[in-house]
């Protein structure tokens, strides 16, 4: 039996027999992503009203630095007079990092943003792949130990909901346990990013990796189908939980500014 090898011309970049608007995902990531960047970096360099009574924007959490309910103090001498300071900065290269190396966003923002490739079956700019072995791509195998430093920053925040149940009386200066619209809102937002973190690949593979049978294993079993199932919705939950820590962080600075009012329900 002979075989004839077919050749497959390379595309050109952008070129494809599809029909479909193949070009509207990554134009939507691409639109989505920048919008959260602008936001984040905007918001992290404001320095200000990430606190108002008991909420405390998850993008300041935990508050090391910059104000009297942080847990070291104001602002730390040591920090360079040159560079503006942000307890935000502290804090939000973590949850940065996480995303960034995360398996699915990596998939979606190299669609998005370096056309590699724009979309399945149409054709990229690049004629070698080299994959991820190589400098810098390489460095995307920090994200399990990104990942570790996410579950305790949802520890935190999880800390953040239950100190949101705390109103200060301003008369008698007498906490008291209520419910505001944005203690809801900080409780979901935990929600959310517990979804989105618990159900990373990366914590998938530590749960049930390096085991040939989990069904001897019933404690790790049970914890590996949770993982799982988290996971097959991680885009779902990858974009909820952005849209929902960037809402977050907005609801209390609007509150702090005094544009919006949090509304008490008890």
């Amino acid at each position: 039996m002979t075989t004839t090898p077919l050749p497959l011309p390379r595309r050109r970049f952008g070129e494809t027999s599809r029909r479909d608007f193949w070009w509207l995902q990554p134009a939507a990531v691409f639109l989505g992503f920048s919008c959260y960047i602008a936001y984040a970096t905007w918001g992290a360099f404001q320095g200000e009203h990430y606190r108002f009574g008991p909420y405390l924007s998850p993008f300041y959490s935990p508050e090391l630095f910059g104000s009297p309910e942080s847990f070291f103090g104001p602002k730390p001498s040591w920090w360079p007079t040159l560079i503006p300071f942000s307890a935000a900065f502290l804090i939000l290269w973590i949850p940065g990092g996480f995303r960034f190396t995360c398996y699915y966003y990596r998939g979606a923002y190299y669609k998005a943003f370096a056309a590699d490739p724009p979309a399945c079956a149409v054709g990229e700019p690049r004629t070698k792949y080299k994959g991820e072995h190589a400098f810098p791509l390489i460095l995307q195998n920090v994200h399990r130990y990104f990942l570790y430093l996410s579950l305790a920053i949802i520890v935190f925040l999880a800390l953040d909901v239950w100190q949101a149940l705390w109103f200060t009386d301003p008369a008698t200066g007498v906490k008291s346990l209520g419910l505001g619209v944005g203690t809801l809102v900080l409780a979901l937002n935990v929600v959310l990013l517990s979804s989105y973190t618990l159900g990373c690949h990366s914590l998938r593979h530590l749960v049930g990796g390096r085991v040939d049978r989990l069904s001897g294993m019933p404690v790790r079993l049970v914890a590996y189908q949770c993982v799982s199932c988290l996971n097959r919705r991680h885009m779902r939950w990858a974009w909820l939980s952005l849209f929902w820590v960037g809402f977050s962080d907005l609801y209390v600075r609007l509150c702090s500014m005094g544009i919006w009012s949090d509304w008490r329900i008890f």
